[in-house]
């Protein structure tokens, strides 16, 4: 069996962390002992699932995705994560994976919020090679009518943009460990 190649979204400004007080690039910030970035990639890797780091300079999240996409073309499906979500788990990727074998667009959800990574099967490719802008991929997720995937991980929803998120997922690391 194929498994979906995990893309991570890394090529952002960071713009608001820097507005916030920010001295680093969030992804750089140190969550406990380890960057933002690394715990992401630490979660992926753990996954067992391929994946893809996204660092290019693209002008918006929609065109990160496509470039990706589009190097990853042979992949049956994709898992879109922003690098700026360092508290997802592992298990969280495979769950959202599986489900793709059923669904063709597959949104982890936690206490009724919508997160990441967002499933795509590959049914998707030629919608997200056609992303431009800073809109993502809400386009594609709306047009397939989305499988929400009740999930019990707060990483999915923690994302990182300001120093007071980098404070909150610091109080969530700490109660986890």
């Amino acid at each position: 069996m194929q498994l979906p190649t995990v893309i991570v979204l890394a090529s952002g400004r960071g713009a608001r962390f820097a507005a916030s007080g920010g001295a680093v690039h969030k992804l750089q910030a140190m969550l406990g002992k380890k960057s933002v970035l690394q715990h992401t990639l630490d979660a992926v890797i753990a996954s067992g699932l391929p994946w893809y780091l996204e660092r290019s300079a693209q002008p918006g999240m929609g065109d990160s995705i496509a470039a990706a996409v589009a190097c990853t073309a042979q992949a049956p499906g994709w898992l879109i994560l922003p690098a700026d979500l360092p508290l997802v788990r592992s298990d969280t990727l495979r769950s959202v994976a599986e489900a793709l074998r059923q669904h063709p667009v597959v949104v982890p959800v936690y206490q009724g919020r919508r997160g990441h990574p967002v499933g795509f099967s590959a049914c998707c490719a030629h919608d997200l090679q056609d992303l431009q802008g800073d809109r993502g991929a809400a386009s594609v997720v709306r047009r397939y009518a989305a499988f929400e995937l009740a999930l019990n991980d707060a990483g999915c929803v923690t994302d990182i943009d300001t120093l007071g998120d980098l404070r909150a997922a610091e109080r969530l690391l700490g109660d986890a460990a």
